[in-house]
């Protein structure tokens, strides 16, 4: 098999430049003709050499394929003759129909044919008729379906365009329910993994900047420490990208995918697709995206998923779900069934974010439960994670500010207060967002009597130590 596929590759590149010393001699000459010439943006000579590159050395240089958008795009613009801007459009087309076959290790042919159907679609898309549309989101559906979590943004983009205006066409909400599916599903693991990505890339520049010591300031001439701030850069910006197209589409599918809308779909699918785990991950990320969390159909798709293949999503939303439901029916195992699934999706997490928000509904459900200290604990694990959650430390001087009755035989009855104060002071400067609720919540305290500071010799400004299970130092006020 190898022998064949080697072959087949061969057959598509016989030779790298030319056939012969003279045409190699040639190929080379038109490869730097065109990088000069597209580095000049004299796309008109660049698409030139272009030409002679694809028709007699296609496995020239990966490079004709890459810029190839940017060229055609340009060209396609400027072109006033349109015989000419059609012929263009086709050249555009064929390069991502061929570019897997000449540099099948750079290239996929889902990338390919993704691109494809966004072109098509960009430059021909108002004038072809229903069937020619369905044709280009089958396109779609297909790279997607093959490239998953790592479609790129513009492709979602389109192919989310591209079903509502099939869905108008046809009155058949289905297109975008599983565009939307699709979405929901690949995209969050696409954000997953870039984030990832990025979290590495952070930490190789934080060691360079310990290695460089008191130079780490002028990383930025280094030439290792300039190139990981622009890999590092690059990747936030993908991370963007990815979490404004999510945005985007789910903004988008808000008229379509109601509760009642989705539990109508997704209710058919899940009589017939238990056995397609693919299938009904989809249901459980779309309907939680959607805010579905009371749906029969969320909760019979998400037990479903998580027995078969439990990962970090399905576990922090079995744990929201218990927590839910003690809540309705006060029922002790609900809680604890709450807190071991969220302890699960804690260890299952990846990145810090999802770090943050697993142990901070962690945090909740251990306030829930009363157990303070482990609330606290889990409170500051979301906190490592995620230093300016301020909700962390509103819910940590909430611990406080109920303690009072925990704490009722210490010395000065009260003093949890000015602990509690500390907290919702410190959530507001790691996050200002959170100052209404946290002056809110200190408006509610209650400190200790001026008669009971008196007894004590204590005055505004001291110094204090708050016992029980606090055991924070704060000042009296």
């Amino acid at each position: 098999m190898l022998l064949a596929f080697g072959g087949s590759l061969f057959a598509q590149c016989p030779y790298r430049y030319g056939a012969t010393e003279e045409d190699s001699l040639k190929g080379l000459e038109q490869v730097s003709i065109f990088n000069m010439s597209y580095k000049a943006k004299n796309y008109k000579d660049a698409y030139e050499a272009w030409q002679y590159i694809v028709n007699n050395c296609p496995c020239a240089w990966d490079g004709i394929y890459t810029n190839a958008q940017n060229l055609l795009q340009n060209l396609i613009k400027e072109e006033k003759d349109s015989l000419r801007r059609e012929h263009l459009i086709d050249t555009l087309i064929y390069s991502y129909e061929v570019r897997s076959n000449y540099f099948p290790d750079k290239f996929t042919k889902g990338y390919g044919l993704g691109f494809k159907a966004y072109n098509t679609l960009v430059y021909r898309g108002k004038s072809s008729t229903s069937d020619e549309l369905m044709q280009i989101l089958d396109w779609f559906i297909q790279s997607v379906e093959m490239e998953k979590e790592k479609t790129q943004p513009a492709i979602w983009d389109k192919y989310f365009q591209l079903a509502e205006i099939v869905t108008k066409a046809k009155k058949d909400t289905t297109y975008v329910i599983d565009a939307y599916g699709r979405a929901t599903d690949y995209l969050d693991v696409s954000i997953n993994n870039a984030l990832v990505q990025y979290e590495k890339q952070v930490v190789k520049l934080d060691e360079l900047k310990v290695q460089m010591g008191a130079d780490s300031a002028n990383i930025v001439n280094h030439p290792e420490g300039k190139k990981m701030i622009a890999d590092t850069a690059r990747q936030m910006k993908l991370v963007d990208n990815y979490r404004k197209t999510l945005a985007k589409i789910e903004k988008a599918v808000t008229p379509y995918a109601t509760c009642e809308m989705l539990e109508e779909v997704y209710s058919k699918k899940l009589a017939t697709s238990k056995d397609d785990i693919s299938a009904i991950n989809k249901m459980v990320m779309t309907m939680s995206k959607g805010g579905c969390l009371g749906s029969p159909v969320f909760k019979e798709a998400l037990e479903v998923l998580h027995k078969a293949n439990p990962n970090r999503n399905s576990a922090y939303w079995m744990g929201n779900l218990s927590l839910k439901s003690f809540v309705t029916t006060k029922d002790n195992a609900e809680l604890d069934a709450a807190i071991n699934y969220l302890q699960e999706a804690v260890r299952l997490s990846e990145t810090n974010e999802q770090k943050a928000d697993a142990n901070y509904m962690l945090a909740l459900a251990y306030q829930t439960k009363s157990a303070y200290s482990e609330a606290r604990n889990a409170a500051y694990a979301a906190l490592k994670a995620q230093p300016n959650m301020g909700k962390a430390y509103l819910l940590i001087g909430d611990l406080y500010a109920t303690s009072g009755g925990r704490c009722s035989g210490e010395d000065l009855p009260l003093a949890c207060s000015w602990a509690a104060a500390d907290k919702y002071a410190k959530a507001v400067a790691v996050d200002p967002s959170c100052a209404n609720e946290a002056a809110a919540k200190r408006a509610k305290l209650r400190y200790p009597s001026k008669d009971e500071l008196f007894k004590r010799g204590l005055k505004s400004g001291d110094p204090i130590r708050v016992g029980c299970w606090i055991q924070e130092s704060t000042t009296v006020r």
